[in-house]
């Protein structure tokens, strides 16, 4: 019963249309008055959730992201991206989803990267022949990669959502190759779409422009470099990391690029305030969420039900894998992976499966979530980007669905995917 009026009370709730974060501090306070929890517990853990150093992180890593992607990195990144695949047919489809590999290891986001790649991108496919749905979904597609490239905000939250026990640096260096191969899969399915129907060659970048092309891109990617170098080296944590990068990040664009205005820098703090607080809210409302599942014993409950099913661990990660991809049409990726992780990592240390590995199965599971209708910011963005509609974009998603989900049982059942890179930095 308590399952019942806990998880009854969320859905309820969010049925009615409010916010999910809303909706988690609300079935919260539903939960402790039926458990007879008082209230004044609820609200301390409220407070305490979002009393964490690691959180810093967030602020910093989406500021860093926006003051690059907002200042000319983008339109370096493409010239680079095309220095490298340009010249091959469907050469553009391909800067596209190189494009935001780069950028996807500055922004951290997959909104961001459809925002930047896309509306440079999407204009100018379009003008080469590609049609306008096919150029949307190569985008919105592609900029999944950024949730598993470092540095990943999400990675951040599923470490706090873990109860801080899983290393944000192994979070980190685990993102690099599930990255790489979603984009590669990506890649796949462009080439043989090109060669399918016969998309144009763009001309190859003389050899001249190339070291000048080169060298104004290198100046966003050394980002990564400090972020992972100084992580890696022990220089600093993942949080002043994410300061280091942000004060990087304003130094390049202001003082290297200078693309972009100092009138407009109050507007950009604006937005990232008000992501950064909808994050913070949706944090403390989920931890205090947690403590009522807790304190209702519900991971234990999900544990012994999951292993009622089968104690193949193999078995489990096909079912967690089509739970999620259910539930992520539904809801965002932050709060999925707030409900979740805490529901599954009872079941995901009694199998003896990897968290780290088990973090990278979540968020790119629930990153395709975002492109999935009925509810996918990416998918939105993009497509008001590309102008077209949701309908248009959802009839041609099967194709790149096919080709995410193969990237997705790669990761899921090859663990090593995920693991060698950490595995080689651990002490």
């Amino acid at each position: 019963m308590d399952i019942l009026i806990l998880l009854g009370s969320f859905a309820l709730v969010c049925a009615l249309g409010v916010p999910v974060a809303y909706a988690l501090g609300l079935s919260a306070i539903i939960g402790a008055l039926w458990a007879e929890i008082p209230l004044e517990a609820v609200m301390i853990k409220m407070s305490d959730g979002v009393d964490e150093f690691a959180l810093l992180a967030i602020p910093f890593f989406v500021l860093a992201g926006g003051i690059m992607a907002e200042g000319g990195m983008a339109a370096r990144l493409i010239l680079l991206a095309k220095v490298f695949v340009g010249f091959i047919r469907g050469g553009l489809a391909l800067v596209n989803i190189l494009a935001s590999t780069l950028f996807g290891c500055i922004s951290g986001s997959s909104v961001a990267d459809t925002a930047s790649i896309g509306s440079v991108m999407i204009p100018q496919m379009v003008k080469q022949g590609y049609s306008r749905v096919f150029a949307t979904n190569v985008t919105i597609c592609g900029s999944v990669q950024a949730l598993l490239i470092p540095p990943s905000h999400n990675a951040v939250i599923y470490s706090i959502a873990a109860g801080g026990t899983v290393s944000i640096a192994s979070l980190f260096l685990a993102g690099v190759f599930p990255g790489l191969l979603f984009g590669l899969c990506l890649i796949g399915l462009v080439m043989w779409t090109a060669h399918k129907r016969g998309f144009p060659k763009e001309k190859a970048i003389a050899l001249r422009d190339v070291p000048k092309i080169v060298i104004d891109a290198l100046w966003g990617m050394i980002t990564i470099v400090i972020i992972m170098g100084g992580i890696l080296s022990g220089v600093f944590t993942p949080t002043e990391s994410a300061a280091v990068a942000c004060v990087y990040a304003f130094l390049v664009t202001f003082l290297v690029y200078r693309d972009y205005k100092w009138r407009d820098l109050p507007h950009l703090i604006h937005r990232v305030v008000k992501t950064v607080a909808m994050v913070m809210m949706l944090i403390g409302f989920s931890v205090a969420f947690g403590y009522m599942m807790a304190i209702m014993q519900i991971p234990a409950k999900v544990t012994a039900f999951f292993l009622t099913l089968s104690e193949n661990k193999y078995v489990f990660l096909l079912l967690v894998n089509i739970l999620l991809l259910l539930l992520g049409t539904f809801m965002d990726l932050a709060p999925m992976l707030l409900i979740c992780t805490p529901i599954f990592m009872p079941v995901v240390l009694k199998l003896g499966i990897d968290p780290v590995h088990f973090g990278m199965i979540m968020i790119l599971n629930l990153g395709i979530g975002l492109i999935t209708p009925p509810v996918g910011p990416t998918l939105f963005v993009g497509c008001a980007i590309g102008k077209v509609t949701m309908e248009q974009v959802s009839k041609e998603l099967w194709p790149f669905y096919g080709a995410m989900c193969f990237a997705l049982l790669l990761v899921t059942y090859i663990p090593a995917i995920s693991l060698w890179l950490p595995g080689l930095f651990k002490p």
